[in-house]
């Protein structure tokens, strides 16, 4: 298993629209990719925003290349959360789950 991490900083004021966008949009496309396992959202108010931690889980590499392209490091981030976000990584990382 493979679980890809991604993080945003979300303008104060967006912060529940994206954990809804989260809800309602992406993890309902996501759970229709066979071979996506799970998605975890986690928040923290931080000074500047926001800041959220974006943890999903796959089956493999080739899975994630599905939902991300070739280049599965490349964060997935529409314009719509976009204009959420003060700043987001434009990479994800990927780890094995070992245990």
């Amino acid at each position: 298993m493979i679980a890809r991490h991604w993080q945003g900083l979300a303008k104060p004021q967006h912060a529940d629209a994206y954990v809804e966008h989260l809800r309602t949009e992406t993890f309902p496309a996501l759970k229709a990719i066979p071979g996506f396992i799970s998605a975890i959202i986690l928040r923290r108010a931080v000074p500047q925003g926001v800041e959220f931690q974006i943890i999903t889980h796959w089956q493999s590499l080739d899975v994630i290349r599905a939902f991300a392209g070739v280049d599965a490091e490349a964060a997935v981030v529409p314009r719509k959360v976009r204009e959420m976000m003060i700043e987001f990584e434009p990479r994800a990382r990927h780890y094995e789950v070992v245990a």
